[in-house]
């Protein structure tokens, strides 16, 4: 998996003390709601797994409330078009910010699917854990055991997100789906049945920012970043488009499937950016 770098480098907003205050009075309330929320989480858990297994009946609608509820304490304007696919299959996107991580979920409960190093990540790691992330490792011995990790949980009715562009951009394009992700697909015990959605996420910065304000790649430090975003005097809007869902079965090969994920996903991000807040 290779980093994406931007030929510009973009410039955190220089903090004035009025930006420390818009920091603060967002940021101590959005630590009190993730983290509150998974202590909240862990307890039900603990009820939840011996009872119910890889279900989850319960502590989804936990993780759901947190995003949603983050972006108003953001101020950041959440909107979606079109309509979360029912019942459980995968979910493709284009990646641009950690902001993913909340529009994903705050209209549909899903999983993320992420590479296995995350897991070990201070913060976003055990977040990531508690939430029922799936870690997979880049290692093709391991790919019959991953496909079964990805049957078992969709037969206990999961929604699985992928990533296919394998890093994250600054928003402002998609770059090419690896196909190697979507060979998984296509393993006889899933190929018949699974459904897949495109789903293209695009951000509009704050009016007079850089179109890059939410992106969140190459060597970018995470706690700048999210400082910025905190600080910002105005923010803008995240617009989530859920495509029209397909068959794994009415594609030929891996690379087919992938190049028509992608197309989606691009045709949405090119029909939707700029438009005016």
């Amino acid at each position: 998996m290779s980093t994406w770098y931007s030929d510009n480098d973009m410039t955190h907003l220089a903090l004035t003390p009025g930006g420390v205050l818009r920091a603060i009075l967002r940021g101590v309330p959005l630590v009190m709601l993730v983290f509150g929320c998974l202590l909240l989480l862990l307890l039900v858990r603990l009820i939840e797994r011996p009872l119910f297994g890889l279900r989850r009946p319960v502590t989804p609608h936990i993780t759901q409330f947190v995003c949603r509820n983050a972006f108003c304490i953001l101020g950041l304007r959440y909107k979606s078009v079109g309509a979360p696919m029912a019942g459980p299959g995968a979910v493709v996107a284009n990646h641009s910010s950690w902001l993913d991580i909340f529009a994903l979920n705050a209209a549909k409960r899903i999983y993320f699917v992420s590479k296995a190093e995350v897991a070990g990540w201070p913060g976003i790691g055990w977040l990531a854990r508690a939430t029922g992330t799936v870690f997979i490792h880049r290692d093709r011995t391991q790919a019959a055991a991953q496909i079964g990790i990805f049957r078992d949980r969709l037969a206990a009715g999961h929604k699985l997100l992928f990533f296919p562009e394998g890093t994250s951009t600054d928003g402002r394009q998609v770059l090419s789906f690896k196909p190697t992700l979507f060979a998984a697909f296509f393993d006889d015990a899933l190929r018949d049945t699974l459904s897949i959605q495109p789903v293209t996420v695009v951000y509009a910065a704050p009016k007079g920012q850089d179109p890059r304000f939410y992106g969140w790649w190459g060597n970018m430090d995470f706690g700048p970043h999210l400082v910025s975003t905190l600080a910002a005097r105005r923010q803008g809007q995240v617009t989530v488009i859920y495509h029209s869902p397909v068959q794994v079965r009415d594609f030929p090969n891996r690379k087919a499937l992938a190049r028509a994920m992608e197309d989606a996903v691009r045709g949405g991000l090119t029909a939707h950016q700029g438009a005016e807040l």
